[in-house]
């Protein structure tokens, strides 16, 4: 099963976990006191080079008879639609920049160049997602409602489709996402009517339109002689923007290390284990300026997760501060490079399209699922966790996961872990 005690599986006393939320909420108190005009300074200077871009390759894509206008319109759209999308539409609409008072980066007030609908996205993502993260029956981002990526979802026959859904997905991610709000899974549980589903869709319906008419009617007519290579140039800058986008929210969600949680621990959950949750249920990738620029700084999820309205550019120097955080208790902090971060997401989706039966590991204890169980392993090993009374030093998740990996006794003994939900780690 997913994580049902997170303290435990953390190997953090009650008192570790308190302290580490007061820790974070200070870390959020500094940023919020400390905003102002160089952030102010870089929300504008992103909206300005989105949209230099954007004109650029339009009016590149006048020309586009031409195969060097085509490619370079294409590659300037392509980079203006994943700017608008990354750095400026997901992130202004987190209210990252609602302090500034300004209407053209209100939450409120901004509509982005994608598919989906923001007022829908608002409630799926901003709500949904971020509050019950990596939670299964709870989170809808947990496989998107098409796709198993944990061993906490039952296989069913269609699930050996995994990877053509996962590709389908990541062609035409934002169609995906604009129907995310369809909420697939309780229609399929009948927990929501198909009436309130046609009314979402009606409202997906004239977002889809406009979004269609802007980049396969107008953009191309404006074009005139050259409308066909204009149309094709349009479609080719939305795949691009899809991939990109698709590919930097699975690293974020997907690899290992990025834990699942089971509903009794989310019920039992206050503030700090809250921030726990972002933490371990989190992965980032290596990333330059450049690159986290064009990721909307989503280079770093976890401090993303942590504090999803503090301004993205401050990500990085809150980093530091979290990674800090992490060697003092202990904690992994789960970062890799893009490329490897996707194959770990791209390996799970491939493999759980089999039965659990066929699969090695346990549910306990595979690298894409794992519980305070996988501990059980050596009887008495949590009670070689905590602080050193002699150094000092903390051995807590980051040494336990270490020590679990070197074992000789692997997680064939998982299962007969006590069959209650164990309590709150006291050691």
């Amino acid at each position: 099963m997913a994580i049902t005690d997170i303290d435990q599986y953390a190997h953090l006393t009650e008192s570790d976990v308190e302290t580490l939320g007061a820790e974070l909420d200070a870390i959020r108190r500094d940023i919020e006191e400390s905003r102002g005009e160089a952030d102010a300074k870089y929300i504008r200077r992103a909206i300005t080079i989105q949209r230099s871009l954007a004109a650029g390759g339009r009016l590149a894509l006048m020309f586009s008879n031409k195969k060097v206008a085509w490619a370079a319109g294409t590659a300037m759209l392509s980079l203006a639609k994943i700017i608008e999308n990354m750095e400026l539409g997901h992130n202004v609409m987190h209210g990252q920049w609602d302090w500034m008072n300004d209407p053209e980066v209100h939450s409120a007030s901004w509509e982005w160049d994608t598919t989906c609908p923001s007022v829908q996205w608002k409630h799926s993502h901003n709500f949904v997602h971020h509050k019950y993260t990596n939670v299964v029956g709870m989170d809808d981002d947990v496989g998107y409602g098409i796709l198993r990526v944990t061993r906490d979802q039952p296989w069913e026959w269609w699930n050996v489709g995994n990877p053509i859904y996962n590709l389908t997905l990541g062609t035409f991610f934002e169609y995906g996402v604009a129907l995310h709000h369809l909420e697939t899974e309780k229609l399929r549980n009948k927990e929501k009517t198909y009436r309130q589903a046609a009314k979402d869709l009606r409202v997906i319906g004239t977002k889809v339109g406009k979004q269609a008419a802007k980049d396969y009617l107008i953009y191309p007519a404006l074009a005139g002689p050259n409308w066909k290579t204009t149309l094709t140039a349009n479609f080719t800058s939305n795949i691009v923007r899809n991939y990109w986008a698709y590919m930097v929210i699975f690293c974020g969600h997907f690899p290992d290390g990025a834990e699942k949680f089971t509903v009794e621990e989310f019920e039992n959950e206050d503030q700090p284990r809250w921030y726990l949750r972002q933490m371990l249920g989190s992965a980032n990738f290596k990333a330059g300026p450049l690159m986290r620029f064009m990721s909307g700084n989503l280079s770093h999820q976890i401090e993303h997760h942590l504090f999803p309205d503090l301004p993205s550019s401050r990500y990085e120097e809150i980093g530091v501060r979290v990674r800090e955080l992490c060697d003092k208790y202990d904690l992994p902090y789960t970062t890799g490079t893009l490329l490897g971060q996707y194959a770990q997401s791209f390996r799970t989706i491939a493999k759980l399209a089999l039965p659990n039966s066929l699969l090695k590991a346990t549910s306990d204890d595979a690298p894409e699922t794992a519980s305070e169980l996988r501990f059980a392993i050596r009887e008495g090993m949590s009670d070689h966790f905590g602080v050193d009374p002699e150094t000092g030093k903390r051995r807590g998740l980051r040494t336990a996961l270490r020590e679990l990996k070197n074992s000789p006794v692997r997680a064939a003994h998982v299962g007969r872990a006590a069959s209650g939900s164990p309590g709150r780690n006291q050691n």
